[in-house]
């Protein structure tokens, strides 16, 4: 059952991906589709069509599931480093991890293609995503993929990004501002602060189920969550010196 249990999440991913439901793969193959993955029963030929209907080869489709097993959950601060030095670079990183195609990324920026395909082509060598035939664009990145806790991109987009972020009015019909704050116990904060992952989580997921989405129905969304031990500056100024 474990031999299997990758090919049947690249191929579920890889069928999202392309706007595949499980009722286009059952009309292309004849067969419950839905069915065969609760079962875990995929032959070697059945991986062959299943490779067949999304335009893959039978080899192509074994090293997504090598791939996707060995991704990688944060860059090293190398890794950061060089995503830093070039903005370009940094650009078109964000918009693969966002899951764009090159017409997407060229269409949008202006990006040469040549350019664009020489920073796919760093980021290959990179280990962060391949540059497949037909100039498609295959993350080598976990779901959950997060920049380096503490690392250089963090501080890039808090000190570049935040104020940047915050400048709306946040009344706009997508928008929201919510500020919260009361004496919390250790418990409690440890207790907020697992309900803060799980909402990155969700955000993740939600993510992923918009990726066949075309690109004019999506928008670019950011979510901040941070806690803190905190006061205003004026009220810690009268406290008390002790």
């Amino acid at each position: 059952m474990h031999e299997i249990e990758d090919p049947c999440k690249t191929i579920r991913r890889e069928m999202k991906a392309r706007g595949m439901t499980y009722r286009d793969a059952a009309d292309a193959l004849g067969i419950s589709v839905k069915r065969l993955f609760a079962e875990q029963r995929l032959s070697v030929e059945r991986l062959v069509d299943f490779a067949r209907i999304l335009g893959l080869t039978m080899v192509e489709l074994v090293n997504l599931s090598a791939t996707s097993a060995s991704a990688i959950e944060v860059l090293t601060e190398e890794q950061e480093r060089r995503l830093i030095a070039d903005e370009t670079l940094l650009l078109v990183t964000v918009c693969a991890l966002n899951h764009w195609t090159m017409d997407e990324i060229t269409g949008v920026y202006n990006i040469t293609r040549a350019q664009c395909i020489k920073h796919l082509l760093t980021l290959e060598h990179m280990k962060i995503a391949d540059l497949l035939p037909g100039d498609r664009i295959r993350l080598r990145v976990s779901c959950d993929f997060d920049w380096l806790p503490g690392g250089l991109l963090r501080q890039f987009f808090l000190v570049q990004g935040l104020w940047d972020f915050l400048a709306s009015r946040f009344s706009g019909e997508d928008e929201t501002l919510e500020f919260a704050n009361g004496m919390l116990t250790g418990a409690a904060i440890a207790e907020l602060r697992v309900e803060l992952r799980r909402l990155r989580q969700r955000v993740g997921a939600l993510h992923t189920e918009s990726v066949s989405a075309p690109l004019r129905e999506k928008r670019g969304t950011g979510l901040l969550i941070a806690l803190r031990e905190w006061e205003p500056e004026s009220f810690t100024a009268r406290r008390r010196v002790k």
